[in-house]
């Protein structure tokens, strides 16, 4: 019998896994990737293999409208793929940590109601990450599960970074900046001491631009500064969110225009960003090929947020030695990254137009100051790695 571990990255409409089989003398292979995306819409399911090749793409029906069913049909599709295969572990990302766990964790019932509590945190991610526990905890009773943290990554910040300047006794029941998209950060360090130790080491500014956007300061590896602060509503301007707000702006939507917690919630999570200031999409892809001026305008603003953030963290490192773009943006928009190193020409950076427009690896001119990378997340490997090593298991591979 085949052994194996899961890892699953649960959100409000999406479910992606990955199968990881370990041998018998060497480390966790990938076996499977994909997930099942449209949840609640127009469900469907997609897998490969660690080559690239299909293993699964279909419909699913109306009954997957949440993450537990889109977790059934998940468990209904592997029981056909790998037969009478054994679970030994299962990972998943959990947006939250809060000050209690600094790392991954093995969860318990206990660790559960704790990660509960920082639901107001991160209301657009928790409760999803959550759910996905509950249901391996129902379906898979005996597998262990654990919980692997975005806030993790960035402990390793001084507490200036970390700071609020708040009241002490505000301060003392966990108002901080935690930061967030750790795994991701962490990963991509990772990858860049193998890709170029010399700037690893070094002074790197990592922008993980998607639909969440943020900027992470590393040195030597480590963060030390990043755009997100107590939620992940803060830094940069993002999809659905709006990012850096003055907080007279909230005391404002409360008092002066009457609305209720709920309706303010809205607004920052779902409403405002990309899609507020277009009136148009939250879609990058859909705002870079539309004329309308509203379109331009939140383009324009997503550039320069990222481009002033970026000033902002050399200013904190003392100067930058690369930059590094990743994440959906990041990876496959040769005009936002073209235009943020524009943006930043004054530290040094200058584009080699043809290695951006093909997406290579390094993007950067021989003759730039500042080297610029492009490097593809890999959450899910990461969450894989540390399942492995907290279990006790083999350790998957970082690489693809």
């Amino acid at each position: 019998m085949d052994d194996y571990a899961l890892v699953l990255n649960a959100g409000s409409s999406s479910l992606k896994f990955c199968v990881f089989r370990r041998p018998v003398e060497e480390k966790w292979l990938l076996e499977a990737r994909g997930q099942i995306e449209g949840i609640g819409t127009s469900p469907r399911l997609s897998a490969k293999d660690a080559v690239g090749q299909s293993l699964a793409e279909k419909s699913l029906g109306a009954e997957v409208r949440d993450g537990r069913t889109a977790l059934d049909a998940l468990a209904l599709w592997l029981r056909s793929k790998y037969g009478g295969a054994r679970i030994l572990g299962v990972g998943h990302r959990v947006v939250h940590g809060g000050t209690r766990y600094a790392g991954p964790v093995i969860v318990t019932r206990e660790v559960l109601a704790n990660l509960y509590e920082l639901v107001p945190l991160a209301p657009l991610h928790q409760p999803y990450n959550l759910a996905a526990i509950e249901a391996v905890f129902e379906r898979l009773p005996d597998a262990l599960q654990v919980a692997c943290f975005d806030t993790g990554f960035h402990q390793s910040q001084s507490q200036l970074a970390k700071i609020l300047p708040l009241p002490q006794e505000l301060r003392k029941a966990g108002l901080q900046r935690y930061g967030f998209h750790g795994l991701s950060y962490e990963y991509v360090a990772a990858a860049l001491m193998r890709l170029a130790p010399e700037i690893a080491m070094g002074h790197v500014i990592v922008a993980h631009l998607g639909s969440g956007a943020s900027l992470c300061a590393l040195r030597g590896g480590k963060s030390v500064d990043t755009s997100m602060g107590f939620t992940a509503l803060d830094g940069l301007c993002m999809g659905t969110r709006p990012g850096a707000l003055d907080p007279g702006v909230i005391l404002y939507l409360f008092q002066s225009l009457g609305l209720s917690t709920k309706e303010v919630e809205t607004i920052l999570y779902k409403k405002s960003g990309l899609l507020g200031i277009s009136g148009l999409s939250n879609d990058m892809r859909d705002l870079l090929t539309n004329k309308a001026p509203e379109a331009r305008l939140a383009v324009d603003y997503f550039v320069y947020r990222a481009a002033k953030e970026i000033g902002a963290l050399a200013a904190v490192l003392g100067g930058v030695d690369g930059i590094v773009f990743t994440a959906g943006i990041g990876e496959n928009s040769p005009e936002v990254r073209r235009r943020i190193c524009v943006a930043s020409s004054w530290l040094g950076v200058e584009l080699d137009e043809e290695s951006n427009a093909r997406g290579r690896s390094l993007i950067s001119a021989a003759r730039s100051k500042i080297s610029v990378w492009i490097i593809p997340t890999n959450e899910e490997l990461m969450i894989a790695r540390h399942t492995g090593t907290i279990l006790g298991l083999i350790e998957p591979a970082l690489s693809k």
